[in-house]
């Protein structure tokens, strides 16, 4: 089992970064409305792992930005790699794009 911290309504989907200590940063385009956002965070890791949605659960945190997934085994060694990324680099681009900005303005 994993954390992920969800960024809804990015400029394009990216995966990658730490928040905290030990949860990766999945930044999703979808908002989160009627578990949009979820769905698609779970997309992206699986994606991004290696593996097939259907692999990729969700265990606790359906309403909330933070979430305790199931990854297979395998796939460790990827979800520890993506989490040394640049979380910088992830933050500065949801933080920055139009969209984002315009989003929270209720445009």
């Amino acid at each position: 089992r994993v954390q992920i911290r969800v960024k809804p309504r990015a400029c394009r989907t990216r995966v990658g970064g730490r928040y905290g200590d030990d949860t990766l940063v999945v930044a999703v385009q979808a908002p989160a409305i009627d578990g949009r956002a979820t769905a698609a965070a779970l997309t992206a890791l699986a994606q991004a792992v290696g593996s097939r949605s259907s692999d990729v659960t969700l265990v606790a945190g359906a309403t909330s930005r933070t979430k305790v997934i199931d990854i297979p085994d395998d796939c460790g060694a990827a979800f520890r790699r993506l989490l040394e990324t640049d979380s910088a680099h992830v933050e500065d681009e949801i933080q920055g794009c139009a969209c984002t900005t315009e989003a929270r303005r209720g445009r």
